[in-house]
């Protein structure tokens, strides 16, 4: 499997949590910016590169493009029969008639950045919609042909409660959702909030509750768990986000996007201006090696196989990591069958503390 990701950096305003690169923009995506990603393409295209089996336009909000554009752009990827093509939407941004034409410019997937059904703490966020706009939202996605349907939700809010966990859930099930990104807030140094801290977060022990929570809530609505954040009905992951965690290859095209190709990693400087004048650097990263593999793995509901550790990289566990692992089993924080170690929701909240003790 091979990915292609393309950033789109534009917002009309940027959400107070936020440090992903973005630039400000009051009317639409500029063309210039399509004709660069689309230089951009045919230069991998030269040096071999795959046609995709997956193409994600992540923002930034992609929904800023045209449907004229997107399918410019989907054009020029060339993606293999049957490609996902996913692109991420705020919900302030899309009408029916906008939907029908990403549709049929050949998006099969959408991602609606909802994050709560509580319109104060959207406005807290810096969040544009409000919870209304939310619903018509999913509602427009699924008369505009779309089956494939997801939404993003943020929890351990300011105030946050199991009320506004349990209305967001309502919403997006309720909306037709078929996929649910389910995150803790994370404050970010560079950032609005990472300046100037909001009131009322919840503690460590509350945001993790409500972690839990939503796990268990999700369940009950058909939604498997099957990575740290991602819930999905049956059939719906996320393709493109598999091959991130699978440490498959996948290309990231645009200011700040990341790549990993033939084992390397490598980025793209960071700056729109810069992307748009002239052909992009790309900066070595380094590679993906057996620590990547079990970092992403144990992200994974599935796990990580030892067998495969050993086959891919020659790795195994030394005696006392093993002995890691049973007492992790022991405290109910994973599950290790067929020499298979698998974390439970409990395990994948403290993911980086078993990461520092398997590394």
């Amino acid at each position: 499997m091979f990915g292609l990701y393309l950033h789109i950096p534009y917002c009309r305003q940027k959400c107070r949590y936020c440090d992903f690169y973005s630039a400000a923009c009051s009317s639409g995506v500029p063309e210039g910016y399509i004709d660069a990603l689309c230089r951009e393409m045919d230069r991998f295209a030269g040096d071999g590169a795959k046609r995709p089996d997956t193409l994600y336009f992540g923002g930034g909000t992609p929904s800023l493009l045209t449907p004229a554009q997107a399918e410019r752009l989907i054009c020029r990827a060339d993606p293999a029969a049957g490609a996902e093509i996913t692109l991420e939407a705020n919900p302030e941004t899309v009408t029916l008639s906008l939907l029908r034409d990403f549709r049929l410019a050949g998006v099969n997937r959408i991602s609606f950045g909802v994050q709560t059904a509580f319109d104060e703490s959207l406005a807290r966020l810096g969040r544009r919609h409000t919870a209304e706009q939310s619903r018509s939202a999913l509602h427009l996605a699924a008369k505009a042909g779309f089956e494939n349907i997801s939404g993003d939700v943020m929890l351990a809010l300011p105030s946050y409660s199991e009320a506004e966990l349990d209305a967001t859930l309502q919403l997006l099930s309720e909306g037709g959702c078929t996929h649910i990104s389910s995150y803790l807030l994370k404050i970010e140094p560079n950032t609005v909030f990472g300046r100037r801290p909001p009131e009322n977060l919840p503690d460590d022990d509350a945001a993790a509750d409500f972690y839990l929570s939503a796990v268990e809530k999700l369940a009950a609505l058909g939604y498997r768990q099957y990575e740290i954040s991602n819930f999905a009905k049956p059939g719906s992951e996320s393709r493109h986000n598999l091959i991130y965690w699978d440490c498959g290859e996948y290309l990231g095209l645009g200011p700040a996007a990341h790549s990993c190709m033939n084992g390397r990693r490598f980025s793209c400087n960071a700056g729109t201006a810069a992307f748009i004048e002239r052909p992009a650097v790309y900066e070595p990263q380094g590679v993906c090696d057996q620590e990547d593999y079990i970092m992403l793995q144990l992200r994974l509901a599935h796990g990580l196989s030892l067998d495969a550790l050993k086959d891919l990289y020659g790795v195994s566990f030394a005696p006392h990591k093993l002995a890691f692992i049973r007492r992790l089993c022991e405290n109910e924080m994973a599950v290790f069958e067929d020499n298979i170690l698998r974390l439970t929701p409990r395990g994948m909240l403290m993911q980086n503390s078993i990461l520092c003790e398997l590394l």
